[in-house]
């Protein structure tokens, strides 16, 4: 065994980080028993105490000293996490935990909770089977709460829930027993308010929690004591106890009597299912392959003597080895040396090392078995969402469903280097930043030479900042201030429009619609190819923003010839609208016509691509074109003291409340807000309400810039972008409407 000492991104190895894992061994052994497996997620809304909790599951288990538990943040440790007490990455650790006398080995992940890096949330769910939802017993159900958790049943992840920060309902709030029982009992309905709204019918009832049934554990992750009803009742501790044990200034007795890992780990143990059971019910979810195949059966048995197949769930730089990358193993055993395939991006490669994750650490191993989460190098175009599989199945293996995203990058800064000698640095530092956080989109314009940065909300884009210096080697950049990112998009069905290719020898009638006229809200390409498909028609691409192609043609000689440099025009006609270059949102493009050259020479993407995307560019510039902006769903939490100031904030912005409701002391505002408008909230904010408001901004939607702004908003966008102040006409680009 040998233990990678820096981890990735070169983390700084502090006295108080984890040792060196005596429990090493007795995992690998336990790694064969899958009943005695359990790969589980930490998640929750920012500061409910997610990290906290972790730390004190790793001191109990010995991997962490007491002292420090819960300040330590061991998990967090990117520099950058442990200065702004946030988790910015997933981070894995197993660890093991004894019940009945029988030793279970808890895969365990934690992830961030601020709402900017929610895909990284996505992507580990994909990896585990239960999740430890974490809520502050003050705050309760918030906005981050409901995303995760709708995440978790997405992917048929089982949830249970640790009610944090207990203490505070008595030492702060001064509640009553009765008003704590009922918050306590307000959380659990509100909770399973959730599991009923977005859980799938199957699972909805078996997966609410009951206290009495030890799905829902009650404590302090601070000071590390917690406790089942089941453990309480065996303890004989009371409520009343526990408010004795604070007013005499006892509590850390508690930690001895009722120590929090017992009651995190015996739920998990109890209550989420091991790889075996949990792989029946989740494949036929995220694998569209046949479950009668060989592959399909040894993933469903979780046969680690069956063909090797592992979702990779996290791709990220070492410096000194190159791409890791960890994922969750469905079925078969990887060992150094195994010679697998990608099947996104078409490469076989041979196995470097294997290793399993402890925090920040490496530890290398012989080799690990199907239901457990392995960390893999030489895999160097490995990405997150990317199917592995043995090389003697890569012809037959059927890659896993795309992770879907609950948010998308709308926010965008350009960089460059105060040196133009370190261009090659920041290239360099951008390529490896989109590997590891597909969440953020870098993109290099080699016609105007702008490096841009597109992430989820200025943190997002802050922390990518600061990563791009320290992966440059200390680069000095200039930033832009921030950009809205906006889609183009219509509202009316445009008139059937006919392009010929540059060496007029073939021809194409295209018409545009808005997506909508189906009933369709196009924000997921899994909605459209899931539920809508056979409305549709002959359904030939989907791009990443949700437009789609059909073909209405009939009878036209050599078009399926010609179909993937159709399809390539449809693309690229998407990627930048004619209003102001911005990405098109939301459209049906038909395909009614084609004409096509007996000879194949002139039947070549040079000469179908452009026709295409003249074609639809032309009929979308007469189907009312509208330019569309990104929209946050806005949650605030505040004293009632401050509701009106907060409310006139939202609507000052052109914002719009949606609801307001009392929980406690606080009074929780929803409502949306134009991105546009998001920018200086945070100022405003704390100036109104004397730093007492707590808010959070999350992707809602796509909306209409208002009309009378519409033309404003095209002109600077144009004009950043150094086009032409006028917008095209259809005759711009088509021969005939």
């Amino acid at each position: 065994m040998s233990l990678n000492h820096r981890g990735l991104f070169g983390a700084k190895r502090w006295d108080f980080v984890l040792p060196r894992f005596r429990q090493t061994n007795e995992i690998l052994r336990l790694m064969h028993r899958k009943e005695h497996i359990r790969n589980i997620g930490i998640i929750a809304h920012i500061d409910h105490g997610k990290t906290t909790m972790t730390d004190s599951l790793l001191a109990d288990a010995g991997l962490l000293s007491p002292r420090i538990a819960g300040k330590a943040r061991a998990l967090d440790y990117l520099e950058e996490e442990q200065k702004r007490g946030i988790t910015i990455k997933t981070a894995n650790i197993s660890l093991l935990h004894e019940i009945g006398g029988h030793p279970y080995v808890i895969n365990l992940v934690d992830t961030p909770g601020h709402v900017d890096f929610t895909g990284k949330v996505t992507r580990a769910l994909r990896a585990i089977d239960g999740a430890v939802v974490v809520v502050d017993a003050v705050e309760e159900i918030m906005v981050q709460t409901e995303t995760v958790t709708r995440q978790a049943l997405a992917e048929r992840v089982r949830p249970v829930l640790f009610i944090n920060k207990v203490d505070r309902l008595t030492r702060e709030l001064r509640l009553s027993l009765s008003e704590i029982q009922e918050k306590i009992l307000r959380i659990v309905r509100d909770f399973n308010s959730l599991v009923e709204m977005y859980g799938e019918a199957e699972f909805k009832d078996r997966w609410k929690v009951d206290p009495q049934k030890e799905t829902v554990a009650f404590g302090s992750a601070l000071h590390r004591w917690g406790f089942t009803v089941k453990i309480a009742r065996e303890k004989g501790v009371k409520f009343s106890d526990i408010v004795e044990a604070y007013n005499r200034g006892e509590h850390q007795k508690l930690a001895k009597l009722i120590p929090l890992h017992n009651a995190i780990l015996d739920m998990v143990v109890k209550n989420v299912p091991n790889p075996v059971e949990a792989q029946r019910y989740r494949l036929p979810k995220i694998w569209k392959g046949d479950i009668n195949s060989e592959i399909g059966r040894a993933m469903l048995n979780c046969d680690e003597n069956g063909p090797t197949v592992m979702c990779i769930t996290m791709a990220q730089m070492d410096p000194p080895t190159g791409i890791v990358a960890t994922g969750r193993l469905f079925s078969g055993t990887v060992r150094e040396g195994d010679h697998v395939y990608l099947v996104g991006a078409r490469k076989d490669y041979r196995i470097q090392q294997v290793s399993m994750y402890m925090g920040a650490f490496r530890e290398v191993v012989d080799k690990i078995t199907a239901g457990n989460i392995a960390a893999l190098l030489g895999l160097d175009l490995a990405r997150a969402g990317e199917t592995l599989v043995g090389i003697a199945h890569k012809d037959v293996m059927v890659p896993f469903e795309g992770i879907r995203y609950v948010s998308e990058p709308v926010i965008t800064i350009a960089v460059e280097p105060r040196h133009p000698k370190d261009l090659s640095r920041l290239v360099d530092a951008m390529n490896r930043l989109s590997i590891e956080d597909p969440d953020l989109v870098a993109t290099i314009n080699k016609e105007t030479g702008e490096y841009l940065l597109s992430g989820m909300g200025q943190l997002h884009l802050e922390v990518a900042v600061k990563f791009l210096q320290d992966y440059g080697g200390g680069l000095d950049l200039i930033t832009s201030k921030p950009i809205v990112v906006y889609r183009e998009s219509v509202s009316g069905k445009g008139v059937v429009a006919a392009a010929k290719s540059p060496d007029k020898h073939n021809r194409f009638w295209v018409q545009v619609e808005p997506l909508e006229e189906k009933g369709i809200t196009p924000l997921d390409k899994g909605q459209i190819t899931e539920g809508v498909g056979k409305q549709i028609g002959n359904i030939w691409a989907i791009d990443e923003n949700c437009n789609i192609l059909v073909d209405e043609t009939k009878g036209v000689q050599h078009l399926q010839e010609a179909r993937e440099m159709i399809t390539m025009g449809f693309k690229w006609a998407c990627k930048a609208g004619p209003l102001c270059e911005e990405p098109i949102h939301g459209i049906k493009v038909k395909l009614v016509n084609a004409q096509l050259h007996e000879d194949p020479v002139h039947r070549n993407p040079a000469q179908i691509m452009p026709a295409v995307r003249r074609a639809i560019l032309g009929s979308f510039l007469t189907a009312k074109p509208v330019l569309l902006e990104p929209v946050y769903r806005i949650d605030v939490s505040v004293p009632a003291h401050w509701v009106g100031d907060c409310i006139g904030i939202i609507t000052g912005k052109r914002g719009k409340i949606l609801a307001s409701k009392q929980k406690g002391i606080l009074t929780i505002i929803e409502g949306f807000l134009p991105v546009a408008e998001a920018f200086g909230l945070s100022g405003e904010m704390r100036s109104a309400t004397s730093g007492h408001a707590f808010w959070q901004c999350t992707f809602s939607h796509w909306a209409p810039v208002p009309e009378s702004m519409q033309a404003e908003v095209i002109r600077q966008i144009r004009q950043r972008k150094g086009l032409p102040p006028e917008t095209p006409t259809p005759d711009t680009f088509v021969d005939e409407v």
